[in-house]
């Protein structure tokens, strides 16, 4: 693992970089991102309706194949989710957007 993947891993989308507690709250619930330029970042889904998540999400971020574009992430069918707090699903990269 590199530095700059030491540095996401763990951490909450959209956090300052600098933010002395960037990782998760004990009673929020998030989504692990995996693979792409996001990996290992938790994104916070507390209170979004299941069907909003289910559609998959594009996260604005400088790390993607267009500076400033976006990558999405989708569920895989038939992944389970478990009850939160915590990480309760995963969302896996599915490509790039301007």
């Amino acid at each position: 693992m590199n530095g700059d993947e030491q540095l996401l891993n763990g951490r909450v989308y959209g956090t300052d970089h600098d933010d002395a507690n960037p990782g998760p709250l004990p009673h929020r619930t998030y989504a692990e991102l995996v693979g792409g330029p996001l990996d290992g970042l938790l994104l916070d889904i507390h209170g979004r309706p299941p069907e909003e998540v289910d559609d998959g999400v594009a996260l604005a971020t400088e790390l993607s194949r267009w500076p400033g574009g976006r990558a999405l992430y989708d569920p895989r069918p038939g992944e389970r989710r478990t009850p939160g707090p915590g990480v309760i699903c995963r969302l896996h990269y599915s490509g790039d957007t301007p």
